[in-house]
């Protein structure tokens, strides 16, 4: 079987608990090399998922020739000098979400992968969650009717102290955003993904509870093009945590209480049914599968530049109020 040879720029809490297992276990990936500027840390994570070598520096691991393409899992602030630099490098690139800090880094990544004949992917791997295309699904059978209104809440408390490891998230430097940013991305991606093209944003951001440089709080009213309307509230802030998708059609609805488990209640005229769609138990690995074999097929991936740049200008929209 053809692989791809990968190399891993980053080594925290999602590449220990998805990226690096996806690249280990998926039999068309070849984990080659690691980076991590602790580099006292990057040889045992090297070894424990089967990487033949380690770099503190990640401009070294993009210009290793056994490596084909990187994945991305650092800072948002760094996604675009690191994609660049791949780029320029010959490897192709999946980048972590969000794709970049602002839609102009966006778009010079977007050319420079262009120009230098590489795959660019983003990693918003809801796309592949069965839920969302059984909603697909589900929506073009008409057996809600015409969709009207979808409200997702998307509430996970935190507030780190200096010093974190993840205090970065509330740097907006570093992190461009608080929660609407860092996790109401992914759900504009599944809204679009669902609903296709957004024509008008509004946007609320504030710290209600927290007081720092991002905001702790957001709510975006997005017009679709095919008329329908969607309520996006996230939020650093409440102590009850939240994930869920509510979609009210004409004719009928759609539940999700938490949408990363995939159970959904269908109400029509006829009467409700439950349903069970669970996503992989590697959220990442389907879309590492997906990016690998466009890849290695000469095609672009699902999830690929344009995409994330559509999504990063939604997120410009929210934020300009």
């Amino acid at each position: 079987m053809q692989k791809l040879r990968w190399g891993l720029i980053g080594c925290g809490d999602i590449s220990t608990k998805r990226v690096a297992p996806a690249l280990r276990d998926l039999p068309n990936c070849d984990l080659v090399a690691v980076s991590r500027d602790r580099v006292e840390l990057a040889q045992p994570f090297a070894q424990e998922f089967g990487a033949r070598r380690w770099y503190a520096d990640w401009q070294a691991l993009v210009l290793d020739e056994e490596i084909d393409a990187v994945y991305i899992a650092t800072p948002v602030h760094l996604h675009a000098p690191q994609s660049i630099a791949a780029a320029k490098a010959g490897k192709h690139v999946l980048c972590e979400k969000p794709m970049a800090l602002n839609v102009e880094e966006c778009e010079r990544m977007t050319n420079a992968c262009r120009a230098d004949h590489v795959r660019l992917g983003v990693a918003y791997y809801r796309h592949f969650y069965p839920a969302v295309t059984r909603v697909k699904e589900i929506i073009r059978s008409g057996e809600i009717g015409r969709p009207v209104v979808t409200q997702l809440n998307v509430f996970e408390r935190f507030n780190p102290e200096p010093g974190h490891t993840r205090h970065w998230l509330v740097e907006k430097a570093k992190a461009g955003g608080g929660p609407m940013f860092d996790f109401g991305c992914h759900r504009i991606e599944v809204l679009l993904d669902i609903f296709g093209p957004i024509k008008r944003t509004i946007g609320s951001t504030a710290n209600v509870l927290h007081d720092r440089q991002v905001e702790d709080t957001a709510v975006a009213v997005l017009e679709f093009d095919c008329g329908s309307r969607g309520v996006l509230a996230v939020t650093h802030a409440a102590c009850e945590p939240q994930d869920t998708m509510d979609i009210f059609g004409s004719e009928g609805s759609i539940h999700i209480p938490v949408l990363n488990h995939g159970v959904m209640l269908i109400r029509t005229a006829t009467g409700e049914r439950t349903e069970t769609h669970p996503p992989h138990s590697n959220f990442h690995q389907p879309l590492i599968d997906d990016f690998t074999q466009a890849v290695l097929a000469g095609r672009e991936p699902q999830v690929g530049a344009a995409i994330g740049l559509n999504v990063a200008k939604i997120e410009a929209a929210i934020y300009a109020f």
